[in-house]
């Protein structure tokens, strides 16, 4: 059964950000029903993105159900320790209720900015998450690895899931797939990602699943959608592309507005549709304009064409 996620709205111009508008839009969001309200992060760009680990501490306290997620910290970029460190705070605070979404982030990322080397940034994200996942289970730890070096550590609190809180790892290069199936307790394709894109991974990801002989239920599979749902598709495709580019233009990425999916509500449900039929086990909506209006037109235009498995 496909489960539907939505975003925390998440940009905020100086001056602008409204506490009381987030604790109703959160509060709302556990009134539709939605299962998880996810954040992303971006450090290094135009757009006015708040930090999303300050954010979902701040939803910790303004909800008690819904599931929060983070889509993905790109974990080359940090140190591994501080990040575990935060998480397990956030699964404190959030009472358990913390998903992580992680990824290497690329060779395209600017890795000199925060003081670390391009090369080798696929070895340091698989030894950054063991020692994540170590320092969330283990009383004392050593680690001896490429990059890091130390004996007999300490980390306490340990998160409230066991082992740690569920892990969602994204990209979408066929290795990065299959180290999701190898690493990972899920795979969340991005948001930058085409539909005929993503179709194409969720099923390399279900055939290296088999492969691996990954028992049913072990692994789920995600997609986030920037989406605008409009009576006049033409208004939605012009609203959403301006959003977009506005998120991805600083990194000169081309025809970012061919990733949005817009429409009147049988439109997007269409789409959103084959996604969900590609084996999706959740759906990340994510509009990027009047975040509170198209939440509730989703929930009652859209997500009731869709068919999710129940």
């Amino acid at each position: 059964m496909t489960e539907f996620a939505i975003s925390v709205p998440q940009l905020a111009p100086d001056g602008t950000f409204d506490r009381e508008a987030l604790r109703a839009y959160l509060a709302r969001a556990e009134e539709l029903g939605f299962a998880g309200a996810w954040v992303t992060e971006q450090v290094i760009g135009s757009a006015p993105n708040l930090d999303p680990t300050v954010l979902l501490a701040l939803a910790a306290t303004y909800t008690d159900e819904i599931r929060l997620g983070c889509a993905v910290y790109v974990s080359t970029l940090a140190s591994p320790l501080h990040l575990a460190k935060a998480i397990a705070t956030l699964d404190q605070v959030s009472g358990g209720r913390l998903e992580v979404g992680l990824g290497s982030g690329g060779g395209f990322r600017a890795f000199g900015a925060f003081g670390m080397e391009r090369e080798a940034f696929v070895g340091r994200f698989t030894e950054g998450l063991r020692l994540m996942q170590a320092a969330w289970t283990q009383e004392r730890f050593d680690v001896d690895g490429r990059f890091w070096r130390a004996q007999g550590l300490a980390m306490e609190p340990k998160p409230v899931q066991k082992p740690y809180p569920p892990i969602w790892l994204g990209g979408g290069h066929p290795d990065s797939l299959r180290r999701a199936v190898r690493l990972g307790d899920g795979f969340i394709g991005a948001g930058s990602t085409m539909t005929a894109d993503y179709l194409e991974q969720a099923r390399f990801v279900h055939e290296e699943l088999e492969r691996a002989g990954r028992e049913p239920g072990t692994f789920r599979v995600a997609k986030r959608v920037y989406l605008a749902v409009e009576d006049d598709p033409a208004a939605a495709q012009s609203r959403l592309t301006e959003a977009l580019e506005g998120l991805y233009g600083y990194f000169g990425t081309k025809d970012v507005g061919r990733v949005g999916v817009f429409g009147r509500p049988a439109d997007v449900a269409e789409v959103l549709q084959s996604i969900i039929d590609a084996g999706t086990d959740l759906l990340l909506l994510h509009p990027l304009y009047d975040d509170a209006l198209q939440m509730e037109r989703l929930a009652a235009e859209v997500v009731p064409l869709l068919s999710s498995g129940d």
